[in-house]
């Protein structure tokens, strides 16, 4: 074991000796990090309690309130409430002045069930499987997660599209915008691969009046993609191709553009560049692809966000993995894609853009 200085927390100015590469004779770092992400499994439950007791919705319908009559509201112990408010308010979720609780922006537009980006539906399912966060140790010996989501994939994706659809369809609908999707010529044809609710198939019709898409997901979740369709009134648009796209055949040279919306992760290192083959297959010479994932950084350090997506699915699949930018630019190119760009129309959303020449 290490030992430290009597008095650790003061910075040793006595002596002009160093040791060490950095310096280590000086005030030693922080425990910050690691308290930080002990009390990340706290403040994960925290806002998971909030959803299910309603106490966003509740705030939204009742404005500004104190504690003892929201607490009546929802049927829960004034004090254990309040505790509850405060530790939404520290993490940057709630107001709070003089004891009367509100909702804030980030409240508003993403933790109330009608908000216009709401994730209220995603909190719970986003970790996936919570098992497998307890066993990850024997995941990372063993190589297989407790419980992987492939064992009954269709009820696992299918609450996390639907939670998920709000988002991805605003990343859809601004992706359209940026490549110039409206102004296609002629009635183009839409491929999306592992679709899930088809956000990305739902925004392209709205942007283009003559498209059509071809929608496949397992036939479990394609329902809901069927469900969203009839909502946007474009059901006359779509056709459904309910079954495992690994299994599929997909017409060659019959698309103007393909979508592979979050599904290169779920194949690994294996599977993800031969789904990208068979993407350049299906477009025709002069078609896009439009390849949406979370990715990390080249270096892997400093997009924590995509490093740690990689973390979920080490966790909870049996071959998924995130990739960088700089390996899905090889698979990309080495699938005879020319030119490639990448795209990020909000926050952690990023988007490749691949052209098949023609």
């Amino acid at each position: 074991m290490g030992t430290d200085a009597p008095y650790p927390e003061l910075k040793k100015t006595h002596t002009m000796a160093r040791t060490g590469r950095p310096w280590r004779d000086v005030k030693p770092p922080p425990s910050a990090p690691v308290w930080a992400v002990i009390q990340g499994y706290g403040n994960y439950w925290v806002l998971v309690a909030a959803i299910e007791l309603g106490v966003f919705d509740a705030l939204q319908a009742t404005g500004p309130t104190a504690v003892a009559p929201l607490a009546e509201r929802l049927g829960a112990s004034p004090p254990h409430l309040a505790a509850l408010l405060d530790a939404l308010v520290v993490l940057g979720l709630l107001e709070q002045v003089r004891d009367v609780y509100s909702l804030n922006e980030t409240a508003e537009r993403y933790l109330t069930t009608d908000g216009p980006a709401s994730m209220a539906g995603l909190v719970a399912v986003a970790p996936g499987p919570l098992d497998n966060w307890t066993r990850l140790a024997d995941t990372v010996r063993t190589g297989h997660p407790a419980t992987p989501i492939e064992r009954d994939a269709a009820g696992f994706y299918g609450p996390l599209v639907r939670a998920t659809y709000p988002t991805q369809f605003r990343v859809a609908m601004l992706t359209g915008f940026r490549i110039g999707w409206p102004r296609t010529p002629g009635a183009p044809r839409v491929l999306d691969v592992g679709a899930g609710a088809a956000p990305w198939s739902m925004a392209l019709l709205a942007h283009h009046p003559r498209a059509t898409a071809v929608v496949n997901d397992l036939p479990g979740v394609i329902g809901l993609a069927e469900e969203k369709a009839a909502a946007l009134g474009v059901t006359h648009r779509v056709e459904l191709r309910p079954g495992d796209f690994r299994a599929l055949a997909f017409e060659p040279q019959a698309y103007d553009l393909v979508v592979l919306g979050h599904v290169c992760r779920t194949e690994g290192e294996q599977g993800a560049p031969v789904l990208i083959r068979r993407a350049f297959d299906a477009l025709r010479p002069g078609g896009r692809l439009l390849l949406a994932d979370y990715f990390p950084d080249n270096t892997r350090k400093f997009n924590p966000f995509g490093v740690l997506m990689g973390t979920t699915m080490m966790a909870s699949t049996e071959r998924g993995f995130c990739f960088t930018h700089e390996r899905f630019q090889e698979w990309l190119e080495g699938a005879g894609f020319r030119p490639v760009r990448l795209l990020e129309p909000i926050s952690y959303n990023q988007v490749f853009v691949a052209t098949r020449p023609g």
